[in-house]
């Protein structure tokens, strides 16, 4: 039964017991604690906890997830992936356990002639919480199960809740027994690999606080309106209804491992260390793949470091099954080609997503280059030291800095004979882990409880009266202050405010949030931000300027006119910059990021080269002309389908609801779907003045530019400065880069003299100072200031001239001179006085102690410095006493 079969069942089963059918929604998750989507149910969350009104009493999805907490397990376990797909059913107050339990054993044992999938009852087992008697006695009564096939585990398995006061409850899993062949006897207590989990049901059905752990927690009371959350893995069915061995040989994910095995000359099912990397590299590349069609592109943090991750680890694993070069166009295409049929936007949005894979993978193989250029050279060092082990320092730059995983380092550390100094580097991941627990703590700590919202969103959603209304009569709904409700805010306070309408503009789609004030009797409040902490409710952050605001009082919002006049110039310029690019670059420089606020606009998109100076112009004059044609802009609101299919913009990675509002600028020429605020016509943007491009990672380019009065100033300041520099050179403007050229070679030649002045200058001097040279102890000795230098590479090359001018006698030469305001002192020894002892490294040292700082180097030359120019001649007396005794 192929993967696509058993999602169609699933959805098709549901659908027709009421459920309505729930399209997967994004990766990248709308919770502000998660990076991720990271089960089937957190789209839902919002329902079950009842902090938005269910919009259906029956829901069904199959949800696409990534989790990668687990991904050392990868490719070593038959059921860890780090992208996986989760069949979910859910009730939200309607039906409880006994529908549950129903739906999940008639799904599961109903014949596949028959639209079930056909399991053997006799090999399937049901774990229930410990103290869920009813659960039990239903599995009893709905399935026949016997009493030995259901088994009572404890809470560290089998009750669910968020980690958070909430609702919560018991759960029930049930496993398939693979048989004897594959471990022990025993059912899924034993925790064996024998019992797998492919569905759990959560019976959510009371009320928890005082939550201290997963197992510690007090049980309020029962909820009034009970939810169901089911959940069945789908890459489990599918390796168990294939009859293969693990989830890594399902036809979704095989075709990578075949083409893994093919690229490397390997085969799999030879060696288990080989089997593993080519699973590792079959699923991180299908987890890449969906990752980047839902907008997340490879960088430093977050989303991004986690994609980078997958990515580099697919290239480490290609490199130890002896594949050196690139693999990523062979890999990804098959990833693509197995996945296109239950996703259709991997092939829709490819060329973009293979630009981001093979810009990561050149990226990463020439890290890979200067990261062993040195690990090579850290090799070298501890070997001289006479050292068997790599210091755990060194490998954990090497992972930190460089992206070089540390089995990577292994590797390559054991080719070279060495040893790595393992738990140092272990210890330096745990600290550095440790830190970044504590960050994601204390950032997860000052955002909002959620549920605070709840009781104002049962009211309704939020009326954004914007588009047509800067100003809109209301009431309030509510009011928080630091984060809990209240009754009123009074002067000096910072609140949020609930109005049922607004026409203050929520931060969205890349727009900042509106400017402005809400006003009533009596009271007026000055708005710092605008929000939606929940779907379908807008909240104000105001300071209360004067008076009191109270719970159910008339407010009315009044939008400041003059910011939203440049707001809506930045983002109907956005969208001319946007069609710009594509027009020029062609439409794989697709829009990947924005922001805009009043006179300013930013977008990313999809590019992996610099824009040349000309190709800038031609962008911004192709933007600049459609302000002047003064293009009608169009909105509407339309089906998602529909507008896709007039050729509406879906921006890469955006999450659209089934209702979007469509903007034209130009009519097809620019046709995105956009929730923002825009101008009526394009000549009402004024201007575009593109003031920046540059790289915001591998394959992502970046341009800014100032829009409208703001693109004028600068435009006016530039004049401005061209004016004034060709009355100071006396040339005209057309003449100025030729002039200012001019200048500059002249510039060049001059410090190039200058420079020949200095050096002859300097050698000028090597005769006198090495006359100076007194016989102290064993060696010739110079000890001498030089004055006022310009750098310490000209006292340094002093110094090493002299010591030349002394020939083949043990001679040590001491120079200091003033650099920058500062004393530096270098140090150079013969060959002759190395051999009597004398250690330049140790005298820098020395020196830059007197002098108040710090120094050293080789034995043959070292530098010193400090921050005391009066103590020169006692820096240079203590060279003296080293050799005078």
């Amino acid at each position: 039964m192929q993967t696509a079969d058993i999602r169609q069942r699933w959805l098709d089963f549901f659908a027709r017991r009421g459920h309505t059918v729930v399209p997967s929604a994004s990766l990248v998750s709308d919770d502000p604690t998660l990076l991720f989507t990271v089960a089937g149910m957190v789209p839902f969350v919002p329902y079950l906890t009842g902090i938005v009104p269910a919009p259906f009493p029956r829901a069904t999805s199959v949800q696409k997830c990534i989790r990668t907490n687990d991904i050392e397990e990868v490719g070593k376990t038959p059921r860890h992936g780090t992208f996986f797909q989760m069949n979910g059913n859910f009730s939200f107050g309607d039906y409880f356990k006994e529908g549950a339990i129903t739906n999940a054993w008639e799904l599961l044992t109903t014949s596949e002639d028959d639209g079930g999938y056909g399991f053997k009852p006799e090999d399937l087992w049901v774990t229930v919480y410990e103290d869920d008697d009813e659960a039990i006695e239903l599995w009893k009564r709905i399935a026949g199960l016997p009493e030995e096939r259901i088994q009572r585990l404890g809470k560290d398995t089998n009750y669910w809740h968020t980690g958070q006061p909430g609702p919560a409850g018991p759960c029930s899993e049930i496993f398939f027994d693979r048989g004897p062949a594959y471990g022990i006897d025993g059912g899924p207590a034993t925790d064996d690999d024998r019992y797998v989990e492919i569905w759990n049901l959560v019976f959510m059905q009371y009320l928890i606080d005082d939550v201290k752990s997963k197992t510690d927690f007090r049980i309020v009371k029962e909820l009034p309106k009970k939810n169901i959350d089911t959940g069945m893995g789908l890459e489990r069915v599918a390796f168990i209804k294939q009859g293969v061995e693990n989830m890594y040989e399902i036809d979704q994910v095989r075709p990578v491992l075949d083409r893994a095995a093919e690229l490397s000359g390997r085969t799999y099912g030879a060696n288990h260390d080989d089997d593993v990397r080519m699973r590792v590299i079959a699923d991180h590349v299908r987890s890449a793949l969906m990752l980047m069609s839902d907008g997340v592109a490879p960088s430093n943090e977050g989303r991004g470091y986690i994609l980078r991750r997958l990515l580099r680890r697919s290239i480490r694993a290609m490199r130890l099954l002896g594949v050196d070069g690139p693999t990523f166009r062979e890999l990804f295409a098959a990833s693509r080609d197995a996945m296109k049929a239950a996703y259709p936007e991997v092939e829709r949005d490819y060329a973009h997503i293979e630009q981001l894979a093979l810009g990561e993978e050149a990226i990463f193989l020439r890290t890979l280059e200067s990261g062993t250029s040195i690990l090579d050279a850290a090799v070298g060092e501890t070997k001289a030291a006479g050292k068997a082990e790599l210091a755990g320092n060194t490998a954990f730059l090497l992972h930190d800095t460089y992206g070089f995983p540390i089995e990577l380092t292994l590797e390559m550390a054991d080719e070279a004979g060495l040893a790595v100094d393992r738990a140092a580097f272990d210890e330096l991941m745990t600290a550095q882990r440790t830190r970044a627990k504590a960050d994601a703590k204390s950032k997860k700590k000052v955002l909002a409880d959620l549920s605070v919202y709840a009781d104002f969103r049962a009211k309704g959603e939020t009326v954004f009266t914007g588009y047509t209304d800067l100003m809109t009569e209301s009431s309030v709904l509510g009011i928080l202050v630091d984060g809990q409700p209240a009754a009123a805010a009074i002067a000096g306070q910072t609140a949020e405010v609930i109005l049922a309408e607004t026409s203050l503009y929520a931060e969205s789609g890349g727009q900042a949030p509106d400017q402005g004030r809400i006003v009533g009797d009596g009271f007026e409040l000055e708005v710092l931000d605008v929000q939606k902490p929940v779907k379908g409710l807008i909240s104000h952050t105001v300071k209360v300027l004067s008076g009191e605001v109270g719970v159910g009082v008339p407010a009315t919002s009044v939008v400041d006119e003059q910011y939203r006049r440049g707001a809506t110039q930045a983002h109907s310029g956005t969208h001319l910059v946007h069609a710009a690019l594509r027009e020029v670059l062609g439409p794989n420089a697709h829009q990947s990021g924005s922001f805009n606020k009043a006179g300013y606009l930013r977008l990313d998109y999809g590019w992996n080269q610099a824009l040349s100076a000309e190709t800038r112009t031609e962008i911004e004059e192709i933007s600049n002309n459609a302000v002047r044609d003064n293009l009608e802009v169009v909105t509407r609101e339309l089906p998602l389908d529909e507008a896709k299919a007039l050729g509406a913009m879906a921006l890469f990675g955006e999450k659209y609801g089934d209702v979007v509002r469509v903007v034209d600028i130009g009519g097809p020429w620019s046709r995105e779907l956009c929730a923002g605020t825009h101008v009526r016509s394009s000549a009402e943007i004024g201007m575009i003045n593109i003031i920046g491009e540059s790289s915001v990672g591998a394959s992502n380019r970046r341009v800014e530019s100032l829009v409208g009065l703001d693109a004028f100033r600068r435009f006016a300041a530039e004049r401005a400065l061209v004016s004034e520099l060709s009355t100071n050179l006396k040339t005209r403007p057309d003449q100025l880069v030729e002039r200012i050229g001019d200048l500059v070679s002249n510039l060049k030649a001059a410090e190039k003299r200058i420079a020949q002045f200095e050096a002859k200058a300097l050698t000028d001097r090597v005769p006198a100072l090495a006359a100076n040279a007194v016989r102290t102890g064993e060696v010739l000795l110079v000890a001498e200031t030089v004055g006022s230098l310009g750098s310490g590479d000209e006292l340094r090359s002093l110094a090493t001239a002299v010591r030349g001018k002394l020939g083949d006698a043990a001679s040590v030469v001491a120079l200091t001179a003033e650099v920058g305001g500062r004393p530096v002192a270098i140090v150079a020894t013969s060959p002759a006085a190395r051999d009597a002892g004398a250690n330049a490294g140790a005298l820098a040292k020395t020196m830059a102690g007197v002098l108040g700082g710090g120094g050293g180097g080789k034995p043959d030359l070292a530098q010193g410095g400090g921050s005391d120019l009066s103590a020169i001649p006692a820096a240079l007396d203590a060279v003296r006493r080293a050799f005078a005794g």
